[in-house]
């Protein structure tokens, strides 16, 4: 009996590989970023900023080595971050509910003798407040900042790696 569920669990692990393999399931890699990115200079607004060394993060696992030359090598400038909220819903007694938050980064890529490119874009989260729980919820905004700053980093290097 035993070696029959073996069997059985066997088989259906196959079949889940199988299927998953078919349909072109794979884990998702660093990016990879063409040749003329693989050595740039990371500049910014504010180079201590958890954006910037986010990004630097994010530039190492995508196998790019950052230089502080500036001579015919790729500039990317980090412009500073954007956070803005806006009130969605009240409480009946006239509190904040909600909250959504609008995450603005911008940044200018340089080829030396090429002409910059310009891009930006804003990544938007909705939260839920609760004037009882003031520390928590305030613990709760920083850790979704952190995640969205994580997300906008993976996002420039994706944008990178299609220019």
């Amino acid at each position: 009996m035993a070696v029959f569920k073996a069997i059985k669990n066997g088989l259906a692990l196959a079949l889940v590989c199988f299927l998953l393999s078919s349909c072109g399931f794979h884990l998702k890699q660093a990016s990879s970023l063409p040749d003329n990115l693989k050595l740039i200079t990371l500049i910014g607004d504010d180079e201590k900023s958890a954006l910037f060394e986010q990004l630097q993060k994010e530039l190492l696992a995508s196998e790019v080595e950052l230089t502080s030359s500036s001579k015919n090598v790729a500039q990317l400038y980090l412009r500073k971050e954007t956070i803005e909220r806006q009130t969605l819903s009240l409480f009946k007694n006239g509190q904040v509910a909600e909250y959504e938050l609008a995450y603005g980064v911008s940044y200018v890529l340089k080829h030396p003798n090429k002409d910059a490119i310009e891009k930006r874009f804003e990544l938007y989260r909705n939260y839920q407040d609760d004037p009882d729980n003031a520390l928590a919820k305030a613990k709760e905004l920083e850790l979704l900042i952190n995640e969205i700053r994580k997300q906008a980093s993976r996002r420039i290097v994706r944008e990178l790696s299609q220019l």
